[in-house]
C-alpha cells in the first residue's frame, strides 16, 4: 500500500476559494480515477492558508497508472488550466509514505464512475 499525502499553501485568505474551484473541477475528475481520498482537511492552527490530502494506492504501480489516465482526461486539463488562471496554489509539498506493520489496515477507495 502506498500513500501519497499532499500539501498545498495558497496565498493568504484564498483556501476556500481554492477548495471551490477544485470541488467544481478537479474533485469528480480525481474520483473517477483514484475514487475518495483517505482525507482531505484545511489547517486550522500552525501553518495556516494549507490543505492537505491523502490517496490510496495499492502500489506505486498503481499510483503512475491512475494518474497517467487522469493526466489524459480532457476534464483534468480544464481543472489544471482554472488552477494556473486563479493562481491561488503558492506550493506543494507531495510526501509517498507507506502504513507500518502495527498500523490498523486503510481500506482501498471504490472508484466512481
Amino acid at each position: 500500500m502506498l500513500l501519497d499525502v499532499r500539501t498545498y499553501k495558497t496565498k493568504p485568505g484564498c483556501v476556500p476559494a481554492q477548495l471551490e474551484l477544485y470541488q467544481k473541477y478537479g474533485y469528480p475528475v480525481q474520483l473517477r480515477y483514484m475514487g475518495e481520498p483517505l482525507c482531505y482537511a484545511v489547517a486550522e492552527t500552525g501553518e495556516l492558508n494549507t490543505f492537505t490530502h491523502v490517496w490510496v494506492y495499492a502500489s506505486a504501480a498503481d499510483r503512475e497508472e491512475k494518474r497517467a489516465r487522469m493526466a489524459q482526461d480532457p476534464d483534468w486539463k480544464v481543472y489544471l488550466a482554472e488552477n494556473v488562471k486563479a493562481g491561488y496554489i503558492v506550493e506543494q509539498k507531495n510526501t509517498l509514505m507507506v502504513p507500518t506493520a502495527f498500523a490498523p489496515p486503510i481500506p482501498m477507495p471504490k472508484i466512481h464512475k
